[in-house]
């Protein structure tokens, strides 16, 4: 040990290895650079074993589940699917069609083609109700009133006066037309219908009831007017006209209106508006003294 402490120092304090550690970096870790008798060996150090990370996997297709459906199937049977698919809806679409056709009112299809409406419907796919009940209107309905004037000349009748066509000018282009104009003629008429028959009877308690009501309707009307006269009689009536069917229909339709005429009614103190007020107002009077 002396002896190589000696050299060292006798060699100007020089390491003994110069070589292995002033060469540059490039030079040290290339193999074969330092003599083999000056290789420094180290022993290797051992290293902790370091977890394996999970490597991630794309999801195995179950084999259950590929290979389902239509999709599944060959090209043949894809088109045979199809085809069945197909002759299914259609069927089921045409059996709608038909039931449609079968409960709804009356129209230029079912006059048309009624017999093949039948034959498909009857006698596993018969119904027993209607889409519409009652049946929608197809046909217009105007009510006309005129009145015996009695004035200094004599007495006289005026012309017939359409309360409909009245209630129709104040409905079209009326963002929020009034009810009155909508209903009130229309309902009290045909409440005056469905109680009196063809002959203008009664057929119930509720025939005189519906018989003042037309007539406090008209007398309204006609109050807005000045005739020059009093109006001692009134008379309606009804104008029915068919609705004209499309261009395209070959159905042949008489638009001609049917009248059905009332008979004259004599006015009474009770069909007047100002009367009919001041019985109101006497009726509110006699109850605020009770």
């Amino acid at each position: 040990m002396d002896s190589d402490h000696d050299r060292s120092s006798a060699g100007g304090g020089k390491d003994a290895w110069p070589q292995a550690l002033n060469r540059p970096s490039e030079a040290r870790d290339t193999p074969g650079a330092i003599p083999a008798d000056q290789a420094v060996t180290t022993p290797p150090t051992p290293s902790s074993p370091t977890p394996s990370s999970p490597t991630p996997s794309s999801p195995v297709p179950d084999p259950s589940v590929t290979g389902r459906g239509i999709a599944g199937l060959s090209t043949p049977y894809q088109v045979v699917a199809a085809l069945a698919l197909s002759l299914i809806g259609l069927l089921a679409c045409t059996q709608v069609a038909m039931v449609f056709l079968h409960v709804a009112p009356s129209n230029t299809l079912t006059k048309e083609h009624g017999k093949t409406i039948d034959r498909w419907i009857y006698p596993e796919f018969e119904q027993n109700w209607k889409l519409f009940a009652p049946n929608p209107l197809q046909q217009n309905v105007a009510v006309h009133v005129r009145a015996e004037v009695v004035d200094a000349d004599g007495r006289r009748t005026t012309r017939w006066m359409n309360l409909t066509h009245e209630d129709a000018e104040g409905i079209r282009g009326n963002l929020f037309p009034s009810h009155v104009d909508q209903n009130e003629l229309r309902r009290g008429w045909d409440f005056y219908v469905n109680s009196h028959d063809s002959e203008n009877r009664p057929n119930g308690l509720r025939g005189d009831l519906s018989e003042r009501y037309v007539r406090r309707i008209a007398m309204l009307r006609l109050s807005e007017r000045d005739y020059g006269g009093t109006i001692e009689r009134i008379q309606l009536r009804s104008a029915t006209s068919s609705i004209a069917p499309p261009p395209w229909s070959t159905e042949k339709i008489s638009t001609r209106p049917a009248y059905r005429v009332l008979p004259w009614w004599t006015v009474t103190p009770d069909d007047l508006p100002e009367h009919a007020a001041e019985q109101r107002r006497d009726a509110v009077r006699a109850e605020a003294n009770q």
